[in-house]
Order: C-alpha cells, then structure tokens, then sequence
C-alpha cells in the first residue's frame, strides 16, 4: 500500500515548525521516519500534512553542563551510538543505541522521534526513565519539562499537547562510579524487543533505579526492587522479582512476568557482576 495524499511542508526556523503545527487539521511530525514511514504506507496514519523537521539544526546539537546533558530531538541513534554527543553516564548511551534495529535505521531514526512514537518496546523509552531524564518540549508559549513518569501515559500515547514538540531530552550527569545494566529480550536481532530490563545505580547520588520495559504500556518502575539490590549489593533471584513484578502488574502473565524478571535479573548482572 501507498499513503493517502498529503502535504509536505518543510520549516525553515523551530519557530516556522511549531506554526504549522498550529496550523490546524491532521498534522503529523515528520523527523526520521523510521516509525512513521511504515504507518503512511500501511494507511495506519492519515495526516492531511506532514511537517519535516528533519533538517532543523536546532533539533541536531548536543549540550552538555555539570549537571546534565541536553540531546536534541533530531540527534540519531547512529551519532549516539558513535559518540557524536556526550554521554551522561559512561558508556552506557552508545551501547543502547547500539542494539537498536539495523545501522540503516539507526542512521536516519531519532532519540526524539523514539519517544514520540511511545512504542512500549523502544529502548529509549525504559532507558531515559531510568536515567530520570526529562522531555524538554517547544511550543508558541515557550515549551515546558516533562518528567519521564508524565511523558508516556500508556502505549502509543504521550502527554504532547497540540502544537507542542519534542525539542530535546535532558539527562542528568552521573558520577564517574554509576553503574548500569542494560538487557533485552528479541526474537531476532533487529525486531523490537519482548522483555526489557534497566538498571542504574550511582552511589554517590544515593540513585538506584529499576525498570521494566517492554510491558503493556509505560515502563514499570519498581523502587522496591531498587532498594532490596541497594540494601543487599546482590542480584536478586527470579522469584522476588517475579513478587515485585506482580505488586507493579498484577494482570502479566506468567510468561510475560518470567520474560520481564529473566531480561532485569541478566541486566542487574551486568551491571555488578
């Protein structure tokens, strides 16, 4: 199948962008197309406009502080994965990106697109609220930050408000000492993931945090989990994280929950063993 007929329109400024947006009518963001390609052509999306932001360079830098990072929207998973931005906590970034999809993808897919796709299975999604990052958006009344725990309120949903967009993700810095877990289940390499599990601890920020994605909807945060592994330094059997898991989602399955509890154990491994 082919898309519906549409518009094209291509802003030169951030400001001309967040205009068409306000526009009116069905307007979609057109950023790497990656996600969105597929649904014009599958007729799954049928926007009367498309307004590609793809060559805004205020979307393209990457920023860095003492105290965070701020990566624009546009920045792909390719210039992630090769180090093009910096990386708030060492090395675990460009491992991420990594593993997503192929190099094809990774090369015109955005962080920012990711994210506004709310895919329950994305990477970007379970990693960035496990690095407590915030969503930096743009809109005519200035824009606004938006927690990670807000962002994503079910699967396939965000808390984007007309006219607003995704202009950047800010990440806190973690210490030089942080350490991560990163793991995720696939049927094959390349598809999207089954289970996902995050970790990340930096202990001299007193941070610990667990979560699961690649649920139903939002990822699952689990500070239990994240204190019994701050409490013990130990990685936990799968019967305490499968408890956990039910305490978070008592209608998984049993199967999910084992593909959820198996996907964090491997990736609290990772990261202290």
């Amino acid at each position: 199948m082919k898309p519906v007929d549409f518009d094209h329109t291509v802003p030169e400024t951030l400001d001309a962008a967040i205009g068409a947006l306000e526009a009116g009518g069905e307007v979609r963001l057109l950023g790497g197309g990656q996600s969105l390609g597929p649904m014009l052509n599958l007729r799954l999306a049928r926007p009367a406009r498309l307004v590609d932001v793809g060559g805004l360079d205020d979307l393209r830098s990457a920023t860095a502080t003492d105290e965070h990072v701020e990566i624009g929207a546009g920045v792909t998973h390719a210039d992630i994965e090769d180090g093009a931005v910096p990386d708030p906590i060492p090395g675990m970034l460009p491992y991420v990106a990594s593993g997503i999809a192929y190099r094809a993808v990774r090369n015109r897919g955005t962080l920012g697109g990711s994210l506004c796709h709310a895919d329950p299975a994305a990477d970007w999604i379970s990693v960035m609220t496990a690095l407590d990052a915030r969503v930096v958006t743009a809109a005519s009344d200035g824009g606004r930050e938006i927690d990670m725990f807000t962002f994503m309120p079910g699967a396939y949903r965000t808390a984007l408000a007309p006219g607003e967009l995704v202009r950047a993700v800010r990440v806190p810095r973690f210490s030089e000492g942080a350490v991560w877990g990163y793991h995720k289940t696939c049927r094959k390499v390349g598809e999207f993931a089954i289970a996902i599990g995050v970790f990340v601890a930096d202990p001299a920020k007193a941070y610990c945090r667990v979560v699961f994605g690649a649920a139903a909807g939002a990822p699952l945060v689990s500070p239990t989990l994240a204190s019994l592994i701050a409490e013990t330094g130990q990685v936990p059997d799968l019967a305490a994280i499968e408890r956990g898991l039910d305490t978070l989602d008592p209608t998984l399955s049993e199967v999910k929950a084992r593909q959820l509890a198996v996907a964090l154990r491997r990736a609290v491994a990772g990261a202290i063993e």
